[in-house]
């Protein structure tokens, strides 16, 4: 049997759909995809995932977007039709800190989140990074001190042939 746990950090995150026949069935038809790495898939990743939740838009003359069947105008997605409506509205999240709750102060937040779900351990690897390049800097040093101090009698040492 399964047991219940406090969750961990690096945790994968539950489907909120039993099966994939479900999920397309919820959203007419189509699958709908796993953001997690988003960020990283596309180029640019966070500035795009930021325009595409703040760039709805009504369509402009001549394009024809099907609102019945579950299309929506976006000038961020390849296409200009998505299946996924507007998600965030202006006053929708309650910050405890009094920040304003605008679409764009919520679309950095989930940005900024999605980016970390891409990559939970940057923080560390760039860390531990850095540590590395300075104990190899202090290593050049001591390397170049010993080089210079050590060896430099014997490089300016004078030999004389007798003939």
């Amino acid at each position: 049997e399964m047991f219940d746990r406090p969750g961990k950090l690096n945790d994968a995150f539950p489907s909120p759909y039993e099966n994939e026949e479900q999920a397309r069935a919820i959203n007419n038809g189509a699958l709908p995809p796993d953001l997690s790495l988003i960020t990283k898939a596309r180029h640019d990743g966070q500035n795009y995932l930021f325009a595409l939740l703040t760039g709805y838009k009504d369509p402009p003359a001549g394009v024809v977007v099907n609102e019945e069947a579950g299309q929506y105008y976006n000038p961020y997605f390849p296409g200009g039709k998505i299946g996924m409506p507007k998600q965030l509205m202006d006053g929708a999240v309650e910050y405890g800190d009094g920040t304003p709750s605008t679409v764009s102060q919520m679309a950095k937040d989930v940005t900024t989140f999605l980016a970390w779900a891409a990559e939970p351990h940057h923080d560390e690897r760039k860390r531990v990074g850095n540590k590395i390049i300075v104990a190899l800097l202090i290593a050049a040093g001591i390397t170049g001190w010993y080089k210079r101090f050590r060896w430099a009698p014997l490089k300016t040492r004078k030999i004389s042939y007798k003939s």
